[in-house]
């Protein structure tokens, strides 16, 4: 068998004789042996009647990368980028700008926000007349009702008013209330609390009524926890997370968002110095001063001081930053989320295992949140009675609690990375469930354990009061952490319907029966049986049968995630593999023109490899293919 090309060159050779033949022959090998012995560098060559063979070129017309500018939507009407901006540590000082007044911004908001909330519940749990027990009720019968006043508020004053103007006239009542609060309404809360009225409703009423007696009786102080309240939902969620979105790019939310997080703990830490540190001032004052007064006093001054920075941050972002001639406002598309009615979200509950057992996450969580914070403050005005003992222990717990969410939200995704999903939210109720025995037991089973406790200087209600806010540390830390994030991503393996009406439904029923549900459950024991304490053994094990169905729910739940997870990531891998292909073929820059001619590029890129080959190699080939 001969080779294509060696018989396509004998089709071109002329006919010779015989004898000339020869002669040509023996020619070229005494020519060859001459060229060998001066020289071996000579590389071999066709005769020189044969055509020389030349590699295949592309035309210089279409050469392998164009340098064509990549095609952008809009590029007409766009305006030409201005030149590249200066970086300050790898990031553009226009983003700087912008973000670094935000951090500033959100770090005041969390500050004055831990400092409310530690005194909110001084305020309401050491006042004369009242308890922990006010709690359930206050947020059930006060706290939501004045929740849905505001946001009704709020929705109307959104059609009338600017941006800013609606910025400056929500949050300047908040700051002008906590102020008059400190200088006016709590020096005044002898003359403006109804006290005989309360005491003859109480001695009508009975004993089991106290909570919901305790807030006509201290109706300045319940509204200042309300208040406190309001601050978290609508400065934080409402104020700052809308005008960060408004101001901030998805790529610049992506990159410092997670920042913001971390921060927060950063203020949650200081502020709890800062509560401490006002609460030791009794220590330093002389007898028959109200020391209690002048802390709230300082930690007031400092609240509106904090929300003058934070209006004052506004008004020069505003003003110097956003350049809103250069920037024009683009209006952004709203996903359209199902609003489904109560019915239609407890017909998907009911349809879907899967769906059942996030919603137990998720109501577990709140009623198990609940049932312990209110019987642990209890216990936490037994141990500390004074306001300003109460507020010192309260600034450590916020210090406690900041730096153990900074840890857990560092060790969050290496725990889902390292254990898996099952085992990161396992480790919530796991240690709930612990913590709450341990709790619950000090109070049960106090009188036998003393002994024991004073061995180690304490007694079973302080030990009761460290276990409760070891549980209620982690409670918080691990929700940021652990808890959300595992609940989020049990939503990625669901079809888009199961996921956009599975979501819709957690959040129309579960969410709120979370909340509200251990409130309910203590409202109806404390009535039942005339007082926390009473109830106390009842609200263990119903706090020990509801952890023990989360666990159940989420041994469930990791038993169907798993599999669908495995199947997202494989649908992952294969999009992103042709993904990497198609960049592979259309390059960068070039892809309109390099996808209509895949052919020719790979035709040419061959042809060129084969010419770049030693020529020595072609004989050789000639004579394998010929055997």
């Amino acid at each position: 068998m001969e080779s294509g090309l060696v018989a396509s060159h004998r089709l071109r050779l002329p006919s010779v004789a015989a004898p000339a033949a020869a002669h040509l022959l023996r020619r070229r090998r005494v020519a060859v042996s001459a060229a060998a012995a001066t020289t071996t560098t000579t590389p071999l060559r066709l005769p020189r009647h044969l055509p020389t063979l030349t590699p295949l070129r592309l035309p210089t017309a279409l050469p392998l990368r164009p340098c064509l500018p990549p095609l952008r939507a809009a590029a007409a009407s766009a305006p030409e980028p201005a030149a590249s901006s200066s970086k300050f540590l790898g990031v553009e000082t226009r983003t700087l700008k912008k973000i670094l007044p935000l951090g500033l911004m959100f770090f005041c908001i969390l500050f004055n926000y831990t400092i409310l909330r530690d005194t909110k519940d001084v305020l309401v749990v050491t006042a004369k007349g009242s308890s922990a027990e006010i709690i359930p009720f206050l947020k059930t019968w006060v706290n939501l009702p004045m929740a849905i006043g505001f946001m009704l508020l709020y929705t109307k004053l959104a059609d009338v008013l600017s941006k800013e103007a609606l910025f400056y006239t929500v949050i300047f009542p908040f700051i002008a209330f906590f102020g008059a609060f400190g200088y006016l309404l709590y020096p005044m809360r002898d003359a403006i609390h109804p006290t005989a009225l309360a005491d003859r409703l109480l001695a009508a009423l009975g004993p089991s009524f106290l909570g919901p007696v305790a807030i006509l009786r201290v109706w300045s102080f319940c509204l200042f926890y309300v208040m406190a309240e309001l601050w978290g939902s609508v400065v934080i969620s409402v104020l700052f997370w809308g005008f960060a979105n408004q101001i901030t790019t998805v790529e610049e939310a992506k990159e410092f968002y997670p920042l913001f997080g971390l921060g927060a703990n950063v203020a949650l830490i200081f502020s709890g110095r800062t509560v401490k540190y006002f609460s030791k001032m009794r220590q330093n004052l002389g007898p028959g001063v109200d020391g209690w007064a002048i802390s709230l006093r300082g930690m007031m001054s400092i609240v509106v001081l904090l929300g003058f920075v934070i209006a004052g941050i506004y008004w020069g972002v505003n003003k110097f930053v956003i350049d809103k001639s250069a920037a024009p406002i683009v209006e952004r598309k709203k996903k359209e989320k199902p609003k489904l009615s109560m019915g239609e979200s407890l017909k998907v509950l009911v349809s879907s295992r899967y769906v059942r057992d996030l919603a137990t996450l998720v109501v577990a969580y709140g009623i198990s949140i609940n049932l312990v914070e209110v019987t642990w403050k209890s216990k936490l005005k037994a141990q500390y009675p004074s306001p300003n003992e109460y507020s010192s222990f309260m600034g450590d717990f916020s210090t406690a609690t900041g730096i153990a969410t900074f840890t857990m939200m560092l060790l969050g995704r290496v725990i889902l990375r390292k254990f898996g999903w099952g085992v990161a939210a396992t480790i919530t109720p796991a240690v709930l469930l612990l913590t709450g025995v341990g709790f619950f037991s000090l109070i049960l089973f106090g009188g036998p354990l003393s002994p024991l406790m004073a061995q180690f200087g304490m007694t079973p209600l302080l030990a009761a009061v460290y276990v409760g806010a070891l549980q209620n540390i982690f409670s918080k830390s691990a929700k940021y952490s652990l808890f959300d994030p595992c609940k989020e991503m049990a939503y990625i393996p669901l079809d888009e319907d199961m996921k956009v009406k599975g979501k819709a439904a957690i959040d129309v029923v579960c969410n709120p029966l979370g909340k509200s549900g251990g409130a309910l459950i203590q409202q109806f024991m404390i009535l039942s049986f005339g007082s926390l304490a009473n109830s106390t053994p009842y609200l263990g094990g119903i706090l020990l049968v509801i952890v023990l169905a989360w666990l159940g729910a989420v041994r469930s739940l990791d038993s169907q995630f798993s599999p669908l997870a495995k199947q997202e990531l494989e649908r992952e891998k294969m999009k992103a593999n042709a993904v990497e292909t198609t960049a592979q073929v259309v390059g960068s820059g070039n892809g309109s023109l390099q996808e209509t001619l895949p052919n020719e590029n790979s035709t040419n890129g061959a042809a060129i490899k084969q010419s770049q080959q030693p020529e020595s190699t072609t004989p050789e080939k000639s004579g394998q293919q010929s055997q």
